[in-house]
Order: structure tokens, then C-alpha cells, then sequence
């Protein structure tokens, strides 16, 4: 035990846990993308902390993150299969960022949704290497213990994940000016006026409707300025009469959440950069929609 205190015990281990527990779903959830699948790692992580021999653990932090971030990488491995068979395109589930902005971490990267996003097109590893660097400021040392490689293969993890997300991902605008522009989109989709909507999309504007095979979800992407306005301004008439709208906050962004009947039906983000609005991602899938509508009302 350390230093003669109760270590061993479970109510230290509870407590211990308890500290770390923000980190390690922060962790879980940046790799995996969805809440409900870092929820399981986490709980998971409990048990085995449980079942673990505490005495000479030093580090509860440090144990727990490395199991988290092997789990978490281990589903990610089995989850990327799954979503092969993904009934049309999948976005990461989104998470009410409001009473921890930071979800656990020491900044807030890889937490925009469409930066997971991005990351999803990543291995597991390159993706954990990547969220325990540049979200949780891990040394390069560390992150190399945890996924069991040398550091200097880990330096090429991160600077991989880093070129990457680079490479697709123009430089993000400032809060005020992302709620801004989400405003006049919002104005311009409902009414479906097409010379707003060309005005304020990028040229290579992409559209997202993660519907996992619900009705009405577009099941294939809407690329470019020309093809995306008039695919908003068609649907403008049958969407938005009966749609109720609530400005929310999501994965640290503000977002706008659609009902109609009482009931959530869409949750729209967008990433916005200096250029304008370069991807709009529509989460419609009920499974991913519920968890996060329900953590509102908490």
C-alpha cells in the first residue's frame, strides 16, 4: 500500500476512480466517437480495477488511463468492421459540452465533432496517440508506455494523425463567428433561399446525414456548393414548416436541435472556418440523438 493508507481497499479504489473517471471517458469517447460505447470502456475499467491487486499501484491515474486507452482501442479496432455494414454515412455522436467544455482533458482538441470525424479515418492507435498528445498534453514517453510502443514510433503516430487532420481541415473560426454564420445558415436553409446559401458555403462544401437507415436521412454525401444548396433549398418546404428549433451546444460548438411533434429529429452542426461553412452534419440517427437530448433535461 501507499505509505500505510487503505490503498487496497475498495472504497480508496472507488475514490480513486471516481478522480480519474472524467479523464478516462474523455479519453474512451475521443477515441471511439460515440458516448455510449466510452460509457461501456469505462465501466469496464471499474471492474477490472476492482478485480486488480491495488497494493503496488503506485499510480491509480496512470493504471486506469492505460486500461482505458487499451480498451477503448481494442472496440475501435471491432467498431471500425461494424460500421462498414453502417447504413449510410456516420458521424460521431454528439455529447453536451456544457458543464465540462473540456470533456475531462487539459485542452479541448479532438472534440469538435468534425474533427472525430476526421479522426475516424485514422488506425485506433494513430487516433489514441493523437488524443492523449493533443488533448491531454500525455509526454511522448508516457503515451509510448501506454500503447506499448517506443517513443520515437509515437512521435510518427501524433505528426500522422497531426498531417492529417491538416490536410482535410482548414483553420476553424472563433466561437462568435461559428454561432454568426450558423445563424444566417439556419435563416437561409429554412427558407430556402439559394443566394444565401451559395454565399455562405464553401465551394467543396460537404453535407452529412447520419441516419443510420432512418427515414429521411440522405444515405449518401452532398458534395459541393451547387449540388448542397439546391439539395437544401428541395427539402426546405417539407422539413422546416413543422420543425421546432432550440439553440444547444455540442462537442464545445454551438449546434441547433430540431423537433417536430415534440420529438428531436435532427441535431445540426457545422464546421465553419475564415472561408465559410465547409461541412454541415445532420445527426438524425434516434440511438445517437436520445442519449444526448436526454443529458440536456439532466
Amino acid at each position: 500500500m501507499r505509505d500505510g493508507d487503505d490503498a487496497g481497499s475498495l472504497d480508496q479504489a472507488m475514490k480513486d476512480f471516481i478522480t480519474a473517471r472524467p479523464r478516462l471517458f474523455g479519453i474512451a469517447y475521443r477515441v471511439l466517437g460515440t458516448s455510449a460505447d466510452a460509457e461501456d470502456i469505462v465501466q469496464e475499467t471499474w471492474l477490472r480495477w476492482q478485480r486488480t491487486d491495488r497494493s503496488g499501484i503506485q499510480e491509480p491515474a496512470a493504471f486506469l488511463t492505460t486500461v482505458t486507452t487499451r480498451l477503448a482501442i481494442n472496440l475501435a479496432q471491432s467498431a471500425r468492421m461494424r460500421r462498414e455494414s453502417y447504413v449510410g454515412p456516420w458521424l460521431p455522436e454528439p455529447v453536451d459540452t456544457r458543464a465540462d467544455p473540456q470533456l475531462g482533458a487539459e485542452r479541448a482538441e479532438a472534440l469538435d465533432l468534425a474533427v472525430l470525424f476526421l479522426l475516424e479515418k485514422l488506425n485506433p492507435v494513430e487516433r489514441a496517440a493523437y488524443v492523449l498528445r493533443d488533448a491531454f498534453d500525455y509526454p511522448y514517453k508516457r503515451i509510448a508506455d501506454i500503447l506499448e510502443t517506443s517513443e520515437a514510433n509515437t512521435r510518427q503516430l501524433v505528426s500522422r494523425a497531426k498531417k492529417h487532420l491538416s490536410a482535410e481541415r482548414r483553420e476553424p473560426a472563433d466561437p462568435a463567428a461559428h454561432r454568426r454564420l450558423l445563424e444566417v445558415f439556419l435563416t437561409a436553409a429554412r427558407t430556402g433561399d439559394l443566394t444565401v446559401l451559395e454565399d455562405v458555403l464553401t465551394k467543396d462544401v460537404a453535407s452529412y446525414s447520419d441516419g443510420g437507415g432512418a427515414r429521411g436521412a440522405s444515405r449518401i454525401p452532398v458534395i459541393g456548393r451547387p449540388r448542397v444548396s439546391k439539395y437544401l433549398a428541395a427539402f426546405a418546404p417539407r422539413f422546416w414548416p413543422q420543425a421546432d428549433i432550440r439553440w444547444v451546444e455540442a462537442n464545445g460548438r454551438s449546434a441547433v436541435l430540431v423537433s417536430a411533434g415534440g420529438n428531436a429529429v435532427a441535431l445540426l452542426c457545422v464546421e465553419v472556418s475564415v472561408r465559410g461553412i465547409e461541412r454541415i452534419m445532420w445527426v438524425m440517427n434516434p440511438a445517437k440523438l436520445a442519449p444526448y437530448v436526454a443529458s440536456l433535461t439532466d
